[in-house]
């Protein structure tokens, strides 16, 4: 949103604001590079394939990444331990589903995602409260103060790491999918696995759910305005710091979710696994531009597609496909493509 100043004969300085028309220009880059790659892969149907799998991929890294644009999007606040909250729904999952196995191995699909939606509560839930302690004890002294923010995030997510190495066991723990999860759905000559079909239709939830409350709530309002000007804002009536400690904690919340999600994708859970992802989920939100869902949403996708082709191409160059990708587009808008207006 931008303001313009007109004048006018009772106030010779009132403001409108005129709303900027949406550029489509960024999501244009999705079918850009893969129409680029569709020559460089040769065969339709592995094109195909891949394609689907990158947009899948890029859905679930979105869920892991939501929270994170939630928490900077509404409250300005860099939490480079982001990665605690989805290494430790992730792990509180799997110990849901642990004794539920008979749900989990069962053919039918229904018994799956009951098992499946315990464990994603449970995770949220334990994420949540784990947010809200976070929160207390190591965000809110540093409020205002992005350097200061990003270090004691930082050391908070490394403690966390090994306090999951004490409750948990430092070595490897699987997560294998659920038994109507597994395989793929094919699609004329492509295919698609069952998981993945799911992880597009949460996060195309997770996606709907945080733009209308950016864009259609009053809490997204309130607290970018308690971000500007906290204390105008508490003079109004409205208590800032518990509007700040909701938004922490449903952005905890989603990080737990993405935990689980992550997990399954990977099926396995290891303590390093939070700070594994954090650094897929930073490349992401730059990319899309410091708390933009859309960007958000819009670079996910974009990393999804050029790590499974590049994986497919250049097998050696997977681990700085997503680099490369930063820096292109930085380099086009140093910003991201969605960049937050007066951020």
């Amino acid at each position: 949103m931008t303001e313009t100043e007109i004048q006018s004969p009772t106030s010779p300085r009132a403001r409108f604001v005129r709303p900027i028309e949406f550029d489509m220009r960024p999501m244009l880059l999705i079918p850009a590079i893969a129409l680029l790659a569709l020559p460089l892969v040769g065969s339709p149907s592995t094109w195909l394939t891949l394609t689907l799998a990158g947009l899948a991929m890029g859905m679930i890294i979105f869920i892991t990444a939501s929270g994170l644009t939630l928490v900077f999007g509404l409250m300005d606040v860099l939490n480079f331990g982001h990665g605690l909250f989805i290494a430790f729904g992730a792990y509180v999952a799997g110990t849901v589903l642990a004794p539920l196995v008979a749900w989990t191995s069962s053919a039918e699909l229904w018994r799956n995602l009951v098992a499946l939606g315990c464990a994603m509560v449970a995770a949220m839930v334990a994420a949540a409260a784990l947010g809200a302690a976070f929160e207390r004890l190591i965000v809110r002294p540093v409020y205002g103060n992005h350097l200061k923010q990003i270090l004691i995030t930082m050391g908070g997510g490394i403690i966390g790491e090994e306090l999951i190495k004490i409750i948990w066991g430092p070595t490897q723990i699987p997560l294998p999918l659920p038994e109507a999860l597994r395989g793929a759905i094919s699609f004329g000559d492509a295919s698609l696995s069952r998981y993945r079909i799911l992880a597009v239709c949460i996060g195309f939830v997770v996606f709907a759910a945080l733009a209308w409350t950016l864009n259609r709530t009053k809490v997204g309002l309130l607290v970018r305005a308690g971000v500007q000007d906290r204390e105008m804002v508490e003079a109004l009536g409205y208590r800032i710091g518990r509007l700040f400690v909701g938004v922490f904690v449903a952005g905890s919340a989603l990080a737990g979710l993405g935990g689980v999600m992550w997990g399954l994708f990977q099926q396995n859970l290891i303590p390093q696994m939070g700070l594994q992802v954090n650094v897929l989920i930073f490349i992401v939100i730059i990319i899309g531009g410091l708390g933009s869902t859309t960007g958000a949403l819009t670079g996910a996708l974009l990393v999804g597609l050029v790590v499974n082709y590049v994986g497919f191409l250049f097998p050696a160059l997977t681990q700085f496909s997503s680099i490369g990708l930063l820096v292109a587009v930085l380099l086009w808008r140093p910003q991201g493509i969605y960049p937050v207006v007066g951020r």
